[in-house]
């Protein structure tokens, strides 16, 4: 492989005449600069981009930060953001977050070091105090995911999680459901908060069908799903319907239910959250509140575009979900 010496010593120059060539700084004869460019062309030699941004101080890139990477939610949120980037003409630098707010902060300061031209921040962690402070702390403009946030924290696109989980009550409630149980996360992040607040709310609107409600925490995840659903079987009466606050956990709900001989939906009916792909392939079917995490993503892509390109003016937007209804549910008597 080619180097810049490689470059300097062919074409006769000095390394430090190459490297004004490759970022276009400085003061070089256009006979010297087509000399060096066509040596790099027959060398087949590619500038080292991180060598490129220090010297420009424009990287040309974007740069997200997650804090998890499991499950196809953010395998569809990856795809996006790349091909988003690819779109852009620029390149998508990725940092982990951890889901610790400490974490999602140096997450973010690696990649200002890196002179990203915007940064999509999908947190976890970080409290919206938090995000407006970093937001005023850095000059890289940020593009907030996932959560609603005040307009002094940047651009934010979020998802409208309480009205998913009206959508789901509502769907059983119309069903001739009376006795339901919410199973999600304990709520120490926004999305869970923000779902099992959603569930309470919706229980209240419709206090006059006197619905009986209880409550079990399960991690994200098929396993944690699994295990939650035989904890409960251990130590609970199973309602005639269950709001779930992930397809994942659904799953894995699904299978405990099915080893102890329990039918979803003759048993027991299940809607969930986010219309995984996996979720039409289950044995049953789940019925599930769309996030059109793709849709998002594109969006928040959009608006990172248009912030590198110094447009500074957006509304902050909020994306509702639609039920889909598939094979997990069903009509029981009202009494």
């Amino acid at each position: 492989m080619a180097t810049i010496s490689d470059v300097s010593r062919i074409a006769g120059v000095s390394k430090a005449t190459v490297s004004r060539v490759i970022n276009g700084t400085g003061q070089v004869k256009e006979s010297t600069n087509l000399l060096v460019r066509q040596v790099m062309s027959e060398l087949n030699y590619k500038p080292c981009s991180v060598a490129q941004t220090l010297a420009t101080k424009r990287g040309n890139s974007v740069g997200l930060v997650l804090s998890d990477f499991t499950g196809s939610y953010f395998g569809i949120l990856l795809k996006e953001a790349s091909m988003s980037a690819d779109r852009m003409g620029k390149q998508l630098l990725i940092a982990d977050g951890k889901n610790h707010a400490v974490s999602e902060l140096k997450a973010v300061h690696s990649l200002v070091d890196k002179k990203c031209d915007v940064i999509v921040l999908y947190s976890r962690q970080l409290s919206s105090e938090q995000v407006v402070a970093l937001n005023q702390s850095i000059d890289i403009p940020l593009v907030h995911i996932g959560r609603e946030l005040p307009v002094e924290a940047g651009y934010s696109i979020s998802f409208d999680q309480k009205h998913a989980i009206e959508l789901a009550v509502d769907h059983l409630a119309k069903a001739g459901h009376r006795s339901m149980m919410y199973l999600g996360p304990e709520p120490t992040t926004p999305t869970a908060m923000s779902r099992l607040n959603g569930f309470k709310q919706a229980i209240e609107r419709r206090s006059e069908l006197d619905i009986c409600v209880n409550y079990a925490m399960s991690g994200f995840g098929y396993i944690e799903g699994y295990n939650a659903t035989k904890d409960i079987l251990k130590n609970r009466i199973l309602p005639s319907a269950m709001v779930i606050a992930s397809d994942d956990i659904a799953i894995g709900c699904i299978k405990a239910l099915s080893e102890k001989g329990i039918l979803v939906p003759k048993d027991v009916s299940i809607v969930s959250i986010d219309n995984d792909p996996c979720s039409l392939f289950t044995i049953p079917s789940l019925t599930t509140v769309d996030v059109p995490i793709q849709e998002i993503m594109a969006q928040a892509m959009l608006v990172a575009q248009q912030l590198s390109e110094g447009q500074n003016k957006f509304n902050s937007e909020i994306i509702r979900g639609k039920l889909i209804q598939r094979d997990s549910t069903q009509i029981v008597n009202i009494t």
